[in-house]
């Protein structure tokens, strides 16, 4: 009896001692202001992700919200061309102003991480989509669509959520893809202009990810339904807007920054922007800030 008191008392007093410097490491981690803002940072990126896949079914007309006629552009022969836009690029502008600043602030590694986790949550979320499609309807649930002006609720629902399996997946990789390519044009940018130059490095990867991106997610989707010349006209009326935007919000881009370093101190945001790029030194001695 006493031997197993012995074996047993050393490992519960090691628990009991573990336990405080659990919660005083997670304390530590909460209150380091840089974690905050890569917590905060990531949790927008994803949640606009999932926001932007969820609403980009329905199409809009740019022209129409500003109160103008269609511009009737034509391009590669295709006539009639206006910018009708998912309401997802409603949402992706700040996806490309949220991506620099990790970029410029927590690395490439950083970036990459919670572009995979964004692509397994929306992934997993199209799965939820289709599971609940395929559950059957209560029958309250349908006849009460009636006084909502809804003829059939179930197939406005399927409608809506069940989207092209095409169109799902050129969407999740062409995200993927172009998330890459800005975070390598970003840091090939940045090696070449040090800290100068925000704007070049932030605007010219937006620039050319969004090139790939507006066209992966279209060869993908409608391959063989569209011909190529309504491919390449489309992709270049969705390229226009995201141009401008990228223009547009460079400015929102400096003022982040401004922000971010006011937040964290000048010492600490210099060495977290070293440390992005590869010095690890700095970043074993930036400090941990309420």
């Amino acid at each position: 009896m006493d031997g197993l008191c012995k074996f047993v008392i050393p490992d519960f007093s090691i628990f009991i001692f573990l336990f405080p410097l659990s919660r005083h490491m997670i304390h530590k981690i909460l209150s380091d202001r840089p974690t905050k803002l890569f917590v905060g940072f990531s949790s927008f990126f994803v949640a606009n992700a999932l926001i932007a896949e969820a609403i980009g079914m329905k199409l809009f007309s740019l022209e129409g919200l500003m109160g103008l006629n269609p511009v009737n552009f034509t391009l590669f022969g295709q006539s009639g061309l206006a910018f009708t836009l998912t309401c997802g690029v409603l949402l992706w502008p700040f996806e490309f102003v949220i991506t620099d600043i990790i970029n410029e602030f927590y690395g490439p590694k950083a970036v990459r991480r919670i572009s995979f986790t964004a692509v397994i949550l929306i992934a997993y979320a199209f799965l939820m989509y289709f599971i609940a499609i395929a559950l059957p309807p209560a029958k309250v649930w349908l006849s009460s669509s009636h006084q909502q002006g809804v003829e059939n609720i179930q197939n406005s629902f399927q409608a809506i959520f069940g989207q092209n399996m095409r169109i799902i997946i050129g969407s999740i990789v062409a995200f993927l893809v172009s998330q890459i390519v800005d975070v390598t044009v970003f840091h090939k940018i940045k090696k070449v202009t040090g800290d100068k130059h925000l704007w070049l490095r932030a605007t010219g990867s937006t620039l050319v990810s969004q090139l790939v991106d507006s066209y992966i997610v279209l060869f993908i989707a409608f391959s063989g339904i569209f011909t190529w010349q309504l491919i390449l006209a489309v992709g270049i009326m969705n390229y226009l807007y995201k141009f401008f935007m990228a223009l547009l919000l460079t400015p929102a881009i400096y003022f982040i920054e401004k922000k971010i370093e006011k937040y964290v101190g000048q010492d600490t945001a210099m060495k977290m922007k070293k440390a992005a790029m590869g010095d690890t030194t700095t970043f074993e001695n930036i400090p941990t800030a309420g």
